[in-house]
């Protein structure tokens, strides 16, 4: 290493710096790159890149020459033997593991690469390292073979531009990008440079022209500010021609002036003096008022705050003018409302904190320890497919959330993996950067205790959805098989005995039941004897239940016929009969009345579900019934299912619809069918009688976006 290299640290920094020098000219010798040149020049010119450019401190100079010796020498290499502080070894480890990254798709993942170099870097300064090591690769592009250039162009342009647009390394940012333009355009390249050459001194003149009686104004107005002045570079000119559909003469701001006023921080008295200062402006030059953006009175979400106006001089030469404080400067630069923010890079509130973090250790070379700053956002891992393929999933994900994040089929018959080419089973949580294998069985299915093996909401739902289809399966058996047996037996299994059962065996649901009638773990015999038994009490029961139901009939309102119960809607509370919770009747409808064994009579409407089996199979306790010449002041229940298209606009009309009839709603549930793309509502309301009620679904049914509509 040439003793003239490196004259800005002390003594001991360039000691170390030797230290890591040494070790990585002895791991690289007889390397070469593309060219023939000596590899070690790589490094070198980075380490200088790092340490003139950017001006960060010997312990990153040292980890530039540790990382090429890793990770371009030939075998191991034990840099750890130098005995040099942890720090430097963190950012070794950090930019050896970026090294591994190889972007299968840049295009379309850039975002996803770009979290997954942050995530490597846990010490911040790290990911500047790595964009001083592209900045390199830039600058030696022509070295490099056509198919290799072309990659490295793209990824710098998806992946490195932005990133250091969001550290604030804008003279590194600005270079690359021309960098960019010239080998991926490079006749517009041309074009734009020399025009620029080409205009240099008129802009000088202009510059000069325009800022003089701006000057004495503002003297003369005792306002103290500074200027800052700046031409376009060539790609973002570049950028604007290509999105605006103009030539080089049509980008307004290719030249810009900013005014940065000194003043204490009152928040009135910055904003009088932007006006006051654009109010100058304004006097002096014509304005484009379309193109005035006035976010000091109205400052940005995101706390930024200026006054942009574009301006023309007496030639007709456009410039854009930007006005703000000193205080509003700061936050433009440093704060989240800093440059990269407005320009709509994408990003998350957390990173933008780390990265801000990072700006920060830039500005601030003597933090005490990196260890002090903050780290970079950790909710998510990094894994990839043995393909190079990246997935990005939550933290404590497992190999089975892998396998559903690929594909459905694959992670239901997932019966482990291997992590860097080692099996590991199924519920193994992985790490960012593990390469994973997914391992399948033709006869492996999801097993309820998956469910807590995964954290992603796609491997859940899948698992459930699984278990739920193969209880289905189950249940189908099973009710196929007991239905069988019935048959022979010539017994029926009324919903009550099925519902008494259920309770009895703790069961949540008719499918649970005969799923586990179709697994065995419910032997059909012992629902015969249910059943046998059930039947016997039912017929020693009858006698008092009729003789019963012949008392109450006594007790109530009826016609010339004895076995004709008269209802009026009004009497309910005071009457031994109630109505079926199954269909729910409504004054009006067709009824009969059931006799129950301990609930008196129940009235179904002619059109319930359960009103066959009931008739045929118990007609010794059915009732006639008729509702009242004329209907009370009552309400019914009527629970009413509606499927709509997903359009806010249909819920709002439905409920406007009972609102205009006498009725009222109870409750109003509504489940978002994906599939199928419609809400399915669930609606219980309280009617008067089925008059009013056939009114109501006549409205509702008329309604533009519903599909359709059923009474249950």
């Amino acid at each position: 290493m040439d003793d003239g290299l490196f004259t800005n640290y002390s003594p001991e920094g360039r000691a170390l710096i030797r230290k890591a020098y040494d070790l990585a000219k002895s791991a690289l010798a007889g390397k070469t790159r593309s060219d023939g040149s000596p590899f070690i020049g790589h490094p070198l010119a980075v380490a200088k890149i790092v340490s003139d450019e950017i001006g960060l401190p010997p312990e990153c100079v040292a980890a530039v020459f540790l990382h090429e010796a890793c990770t371009a020498g030939e075998g191991e290499v034990d840099i750890r033997s130098l005995k040099l502080d942890e720090s430097v070894y963190k950012m070794v480890d950090g930019l050896n593991k970026i090294s591994t990254i190889k972007p299968k798709d840049t295009r379309l993942e850039a975002e996803n690469y770009k979290k997954l170099i942050i995530q490597y870097s846990t010490d911040p300064r790290v990911t500047v390292l790595k964009l001083a090591d592209r900045l390199e690769v830039m600058r030696s592009l022509s070295i490099f073979p056509k198919s290799s250039r072309e990659r490295k162009v793209l990824e710098t342009l998806m992946l490195y531009i932005p990133l250091a647009h969001q550290l604030g390394l804008y003279n590194m940012k600005r270079e690359m990008e021309d960098i960019y333009l010239s080998y991926a355009e490079p006749e517009q390249y041309r074009l734009i440079t020399n025009k620029l050459k080409a205009t240099e001194k008129d802009r000088e003149k202009l510059m000069a022209e325009f800022i003089e009686p701006l000057k004495v104004k503002l003297s003369e107005a005792g306002i103290r500010y500074k200027l800052k002045i700046r031409t376009k570079a060539a790609y973002s000119i570049w950028c604007k021609m290509v999105k605006q559909k103009v030539p080089f003469e049509g980008v307004f701001d290719v030249f810009a002036i900013r005014f940065i006023i000194d003043c204490p921080e009152d928040i009135k008295l910055e904003r009088e003096l932007c006006w006051k200062v654009f109010g100058f402006v304004t006097e002096e030059y014509e304005q484009d008022t379309k193109r005035l953006r006035d976010w000091v009175t109205n400052p940005k979400t995101n706390g930024y705050e200026s006054l942009h106006i574009t301006v023309k001089n007496k030639e007709g030469a456009y410039v854009e003018v930007q006005i703000r404080t000193r205080r509003m400067d700061d936050i433009a630069e440093n704060g989240f409302a800093s440059h990269w923010s407005y320009k709509g890079i994408k990003r998350e509130e957390t990173m933008d904190k780390w990265l801000t973090s990072v700006r920060y250790a830039l500005e601030h070379p003597d933090t005490d320890s990196p260890e002090e700053l903050p780290q970079p956002p950790t909710k998510d891992i990094f894994v990839f497919t043995p393909t190079g393929e990246l997935r990005i999933l939550p933290a404590g994900a497992t190999v089975l959330d892998f396998a559903f994040s690929i594909h459905t089929g694959i992670g239901q018959h997932c019966v482990g993996g291997k992590v860097h080419g080692k099996p590991v089973p199924i519920k193994e949580a992985l790490h960012t950067g593990d390469v994973v294998e997914i391992l399948t069985a033709k006869n492996q299915r999801p097993a309820p205790d998956w469910i807590g093996w995964v954290v992603t909401t796609k491997a859940r739902q899948k698992i459930k959805q699984a278990l739920s289809e193969g209880e289905q399966k189950l249940a189908s058996a099973g009710r196929e098989l007991l239905e069988r047996r019935l048959k022979n037996w010539r017994l029926t299994f009324p919903d009550e005995m099925l519902t008494e059962m259920m309770k009895k065996r703790r069961m949540s649901s008719v499918n649970a039941f005969f799923a586990a009638v179709g697994d065995g773990t419910i032997d059909v015999n012992e629902i015969k004897e249910y059943i046998l038994t059930e039947e016997q009490r039912h017929r020693e029961a009858m006698e008092a239940a009729q003789a019963q139901e012949q008392a109450k009939s006594r007790r109530l309102e009826t016609s010339s016929k004895d076995d004709i119960l008269v209802l009026n809607a009004k009497d309910l509370k005071g009457l031994d009969y109630r109505m079926a919770k199954c269909c729910n009747p409504v004054f009006g409808d067709d009824v009969f009345g059931f006799v129950t064994r301990e609930n008196g009579i129940k009235i179904h409407r002619i059109t319930c579900p359960n009103a066959s089996r009931l008739i045929e199979t118990y007609p010794y306790r059915i009732q006639k019934v008729r509702w009242a010449d004329t209907p009370s002041n009552g309400s019914f229940q009527v629970t009413l299912k509606i499927t709509t298209d997903q359009e806010s606009e249909a819920l709002n009309k439905i409920m406007e619809v009972v609102g205009t009839f006498k009725a009222s709603i109870r409750t109003f549930n509504v489940q978002e069918n994906q599939r199928q793309g419609t809400y399915d509502i669930v609606m219980k309301i309280l009617v008067p009688s089925n008059m009013e009620l056939d009114k109501i679904l006549s409205q509702i049914r008329a309604q533009k976006h519903v599909l359709k509509v059923n009474r249950v």
